[in-house]
């Protein structure tokens, strides 16, 4: 619901494009990706994001007015507004990001090996696209994690298109997780956008992690309904595309099933989409009015 409210504020007046300094790389229609993986995880768990990150910093606990003042390159940020929304931090909830290809997968390596080293039962999540699979950082990764077996879950989000290029023109397998059996630990392919099923698929593979057995790859096929960046012309995807996509839903989708199983009614449904609104209204409003940084403090906290 969060990525949702977040696209509204993107897509409703064009503001993202006026406050929002650089380019804007949302999220929405990959949520249950986030939502599946993070129900299992602890506060103490590190998870480490793309450039795409907003979903999963929402579901790891990252305060919406922060994340949302970051964006806007405001001082009340995470980063003091000069990481901006590729490269969110906040250690209080170890979440981080990147907007470099790949970059998620060595630092998710590191903070699982440190969890080894203490003696702890924490884990750590690396999450990347299709195309990040491509890059060295995934194959000396899943090697090290493998050989050292460590608490690290890899989260490979196939959302079919890597900026504008289509899956079978990048990668030599349909599917990612295939390559786990190179590294000798398990693959498992999630089939569809359903939040549910990676809840299935990411428990078991987190309680083998924290039970100090080693890593695992999941690859869950989802969608990605806007283009790479806001303001894509998106000439190389089909326009009939995302209408399809959008028709089946994985939220909609997701409210039905808990209303067929007696486990959320309509009034309920509606009060909590209006409740997680408010909170995203709140946070776009907190960081419209939020000071910039004193130009004073612009080599402040950079490390050379």
């Amino acid at each position: 619901l969060g990525g949702h409210a977040i696209e509204r504020h993107a897509l409703g007046d064009g503001e993202m494009m006026g406050p929002v300094p650089g380019e804007m790389h949302l999220s929405a229609g990959q949520e249950p990706v986030a939502v599946g993986v993070c129900a299992h995880l602890k506060r103490e768990d590190t998870v480490v994001g793309t450039h795409r990150p907003h979903h999963f910093a929402i579901a790891k606990g990252v305060p919406l007015d922060r994340m949302t003042a970051e964006m806007f390159g405001k001082a009340a940020g995470l980063g003091k507004g000069k990481g901006g929304h590729m490269h969110l931090f906040d250690p209080e909830n170890r979440f981080s990001c990147s907007g470099i290809i790949g970059a998620s997968l060595p630092p998710a390596c590191g903070a699982a090996l440190a969890a080894k080293k203490l003696g702890r039962d924490w884990v750590a999540v690396a999450i990347f696209g299709e195309g990040a699979a491509n890059q060295g950082s995934f194959h000396e990764s899943l090697n090290l994690a493998a050989l050292w077996k460590l608490p690290v879950l890899f989260v490979c989000e196939d959302n079919y298109w890597g900026i504008s290029v289509p899956k079978p023109e990048a990668s030599s397998i349909a599917r990612i997780s295939d390559r786990a059996v190179a590294y000798g630990m398990p693959g498992i392919h999630v089939p569809n956008n359903d939040a549910v099923e990676v809840w299935e698929a990411a428990g078991p593979a987190i309680a083998r992690a924290r039970r100090g057995e080693g890593p695992t790859l999941i690859e869950v096929r989802t969608d990605r309904y806007l283009g790479h960046f806001q303001g894509d012309p998106e000439v190389y995807r089909p326009k009939d595309e995302v209408a399809k996509l959008r028709a089946n839903d994985p939220i909609p989708r997701l409210a039905g099933q808990l209303k067929a199983q007696k486990l959320l009614d309509d009034g309920q449904r509606e009060r909590l989409e209006a409740r997680v609104r408010a909170r995203v209204d709140e946070a776009y409003a907190f960081a419209r009015h939020a000071e910039y940084p004193a130009p004073a403090d612009a080599l402040a906290d950079v490390f050379v």
